[in-house]
């Protein structure tokens, strides 16, 4: 008897727990893409500077091409993004592999340094890098932001935990048969370790992509300047720009990292889910 009225008390309560999960599903979803939504609406309905009426439009797209060498900023953004995507991806899987399948004296003190340094902030160490950078005559360049960006603390420990849950046995058979370390680590190891690789370079575009500290003390130039910097300039002398122009650059600036992501998700939930059924 008692079972058959927890089982009424339970079909009972189903509905409303269900019901609770969709509100809290779609409060979530109101709060992460209401700013969005906000964004692009505003960024088509500018105000008329005379009237101060608001009418629909793309008016403030054409500005945003007016008034910034937009173009330039997004070759500028594409190509120290880029560079940086897959050097991040490079550096971090060559590194995760020697801490993955080597032993060498003083391996896990190293490997615990290159950790603790996820812990310093930026703004820590953004003054002795910009000496080293301009001591190098690599100062207001791309190659500022380049360089120093290469390493990743983070994707070396990803891609350690990738190859260490590899077998053994693909390596040594590839030696048998011949073939040297670098052999083995770009033929048998690299190629398996592509969702890994996937995280690491997606959750570098985004970062990256959208950066503005490093970028701001690093370049001075204009014709340097990225997309996330170079779109400041809409705002005009003390913010006098049009908002709706400012938020335009901002929609047009969220595509490419859009694109990214669409064709990027299946990569990235496999990278994320790997090893979860072992």
């Amino acid at each position: 008897m008692s079972t058959e009225l927890t089982a009424r008390r339970r079909a009972r309560l189903q509905p409303l727990g269900t019901a609770a999960k969709y509100v809290l599903l779609i409060v979530a979803a109101a709060l992460t893409l209401g700013p969005v939504i906000w964004t692009v609406i505003a960024s088509l309905t500018p105000k008329d500077a005379a009237t101060g009426a608001t009418e629909f439009g793309f008016s403030a797209y054409a500005d945003v091409f007016t008034k910034v060498d937009f173009w330039l900023l997004v070759w500028n953004s594409v190509l120290v993004t880029g560079l940086v995507a897959g050097g991040q991806m490079l550096s971090a899987a060559m590194a995760g592999y020697v801490f993955a399948r080597y032993e060498f004296r003083g391996k896990n003190l190293t490997f615990g340094v290159i950790l603790a340094t996820m812990m310093v902030p930026m703004q820590v160490t953004i003054v002795p890098v910009f000496m080293l950078i301009r001591g190098m005559g690599l100062a207001d360049t791309l190659l500022a932001l380049i360089i120093p960006a290469l390493p990743t603390a983070f994707g070396t420990f990803l891609m350690r935990q990738y190859f260490m849950g590899m077998p053994t046995e693909l390596g040594e058979a590839a030696e048998i048969d011949g073939a040297g370390p670098w052999r083995v680590f770009f033929s048998v190891y690299l190629p398996l370790s592509t969702p890994g690789l996937a995280i690491v370079g997606i959750l570098a575009f985004n970062y990256h992509w959208n950066e503005f500290f490093r970028p701001l003390i690093m370049t001075i130039s204009e014709q340097n300047f990225t997309l996330p910097l170079g779109l400041v300039t809409l705002q005009g002398n003390l913010g006098t720009g049009s908002v709706s122009t400012v938020l335009a650059g901002v929609v047009l600036s969220m595509i490419p990292a859009l694109i990214v992501f669409i064709f990027g998700q299946r990569p990235l939930r496999e990278g994320l889910t790997a090893g979860s059924g072992k």
